[in-house]
């Protein structure tokens, strides 16, 4: 690779780790042809970009990213590694468990979302129990809706009753 084609590279993956809020840092060694080309059709069906990366590069372009702070992620970059980009939090971690069913890898070597940084595959389980943005905004609206709903219920309840003393009271004067 000539050093014009390596800044070009590092532009690029600098460019996709200051677009995504959702990255992870996988290692795929070992796998075979069939295997990882499997992985990356999963991949593409589940809106997730895979891409293989050299580590000095993908180094040199976190380094290039202002607007987030990639240092706890520096330490995994260490033999084969995968970058993951999502939009959904929780769908990187959901198909490494699921592909894992199978295979012995990917194995998780870290993550950054949103700020947070996970670091190991012992954050797996964790990051496969995180809410997507869509879950998270239904959980609110329900909430927000039920003690208006509990009130209205209440009114309406309450009403019916108030009206019906109002008439018993009538009816007896």
């Amino acid at each position: 690779m000539t050093r014009e084609e390596k800044a070009k590279y590092i532009d690029e993956l600098a460019a996709e780790l200051t677009a995504n809020s959702v990255v992870y840092l996988t290692d795929t060694a070992d796998l075979n042809v069939e295997t990882i080309n499997t992985l990356r059709r999963r991949c593409f069906q589940s809106n997730i970009k895979l891409r293989v990366v050299k580590n000095a590069l993908l180094q040199k372009a976190m380094d290039r990213v202002e607007s987030k702070d990639y240092e706890g992620l520096k330490g995994t970059l260490k033999g084969s590694t995968s970058i993951m980009f999502s939009e959904v939090a929780n769908a990187p971690a959901k198909l490494i468990q699921d592909f894992r069913k199978k295979n012995q890898k990917p194995v998780l070597k870290g993550a950054y979302i949103d700020e947070a940084i996970f670091v190991g595959d012992n954050q797996l389980a964790v990051l496969e129990s995180l809410k997507s943005k869509e879950e998270l905004v239904g959980e609110i609206i329900g909430l927000l809706q039920s003690p208006a709903k509990n009130v209205l219920s209440g009114l309406k309840g309450a009403g019916g009753k108030i009206a019906g003393i109002l008439k018993t009271l009538e009816e007896r004067a």
